[in-house]
C-alpha cells in the first residue's frame, strides 16, 4: 500500500473530510442502533405501546390525563357486543310468482247441432176409422171396414204388413176379411192402407185384441147312466164355491153353452163371442162342506133285481 504525503496541500484536506465522514457514519449506526438517551426509550417505548397498549394505571388521589381515559374507553369497546342494525332494503315485488304455472284454459267443445228434421209430409192416403176397432182373441173370422179419403182400386189393407184381400168400394171406403188365425192370441196389430209399392200409403191404425171372457167354473164329476144319453156334469161355481148338475145344452152363467160332457173334459160355446172353452175335470174345493164332495161314479151296468 502506498503511503500518504502529507506535504501535498491536496493530500491532506482529503484526508480530513475522510475522517469525518467516517465519524458521521458511526454516529447514524449508533443512533439506529440504541438512539440517543431519553428520546430513543419514548420512541421505543411509544412504538411498542402502538401495537400492544398497556393499560395505564393511576395512583390513588391522583387524576388520570385525559388521553388514558379515552385509551380505556377505547379498550373496552372492543369487547362490548355488536348490535347489527340491518339497513332497509325493500326487495322489489316479483313480476310474477315462479311456482306458479300457466295453464292455459280448456278449449271449448265444439257444440254439435243437430239438424233441425224436416217435417213429415202427410200421407196421400188418409185412414180416418175402421170396424170393428176391438176384438176378442180366439174369435172367429170377421169383416175387417176401413173408412177414409182418396182411396184408389191399387190400395190394399194390411194387417201388420201382411197384405189381405181387399174389396174397393169406393173413394172413401175399403174392406177386408181376416181370418181367425191372425187374432188368436190378445195384443195390438197395425192396420194400414197403401199400395205394393208403398207410392200411396196412409197413416196407421191400432186394432185391438183383448182376452175373451172364461167361465168361472169347476167341472167336479160326472153322472152317466148306463145309456149315456142323459149324462150329468157336476160343476162348482168359483165365486159363491155351490155346486150344480149340468146337462147337455144347459146355458150356465147366462152365456156358455153346455155341448159335450165327458169323463175327462166339459167343452163350453160362448153364446155371444162363438168361442169354445173346454174344462178338464178336478177334485174342486175340498173345503166346502157339500154333500158330493167327490164325483160319483159312472154306472158300466144296472144291478141286477132279485
Amino acid at each position: 500500500m502506498q503511503a500518504v504525503d502529507l506535504t501535498k496541500p491536496g493530500e491532506k484536506r482529503k484526508l480530513i473530510w475522510a475522517a469525518i465522514l467516517g465519524l458521521v457514519a458511526l454516529l447514524i449506526l449508533w443512533w439506529a442502533l440504541f438512539g440517543f438517551g431519553g428520546s430513543s426509550g419514548s420512541s421505543t417505548t411509544a412504538s411498542r405501546s402502538t401495537a400492544t397498549p398497556t393499560p395505564v394505571r393511576s395512583r390513588p388521589g391522583t387524576q388520570r390525563p385525559a388521553e388514558a381515559v379515552s385509551q380505556d374507553v377505547l379498550d373496552l369497546a372492543r369487547f362490548a357486543p355488536i348490535e347489527y342494525q340491518p339497513s332497509s332494503y325493500s326487495a322489489p315485488e316479483a313480476r310474477r310468482n315462479i311456482f306458479a304455472y300457466y295453464v292455459p284454459p280448456p278449449q271449448p267443445s265444439p257444440v254439435v247441432q243437430e239438424p233441425v228434421p224436416s217435417p213429415t209430409p202427410p200421407p196421400p192416403l188418409l185412414l180416418a176409422s175402421m170396424s170393428p176397432s176391438n176384438v176378442y182373441a180366439r174369435s172367429g173370422d170377421f169383416k175387417l171396414d176401413i173408412s177414409g179419403d182418396k182411396f184408389t182400386p191399387a190400395v190394399k189393407i194390411f194387417f201388420d204388413g201382411r197384405e189381405l184381400p181387399t174389396t174397393y168400394t169406393g173413394p172413401q171406403q175399403l174392406s177386408a176379411n181376416v181370418s181367425a188365425s191372425m187374432i188368436a192370441a190378445p195384443g195390438s196389430h197395425s192396420i194400414m192402407v197403401r199400395t205394393p209399392d208403398n207410392s200411396l200409403y196412409s197413416n196407421t191404425a191400432a186394432l185391438s185384441v183383448a182376452a175373451p171372457p172364461t167361465p168361472n167354473f169347476l167341472y167336479v164329476g160326472i153322472i152317466s147312466p148306463h145309456s149315456r144319453v142323459y149324462d150329468t156334469a157336476i160343476v162348482q161355481d168359483r165365486s159363491n164355491k155351490n155346486i150344480m148338475n149340468i146337462h147337455r145344452g144347459d146355458v150356465i152363467g147366462g152365456r156358455f153353452r153346455v155341448t159335450s160332457i165327458s169323463d175327462k173334459e166339459l167343452v163350453m160355446m160362448d153364446t155371444t163371442l162363438k168361442i169354445k172353452h173346454t174344462l178338464a175335470m178336478s177334485e174342486g174345493d175340498k173345503n166346502v162342506n157339500n154333500p158330493l164332495m167327490r164325483p160319483t161314479p159312472r154306472v158300466e151296468v144296472e144291478d141286477d133285481e132279485p
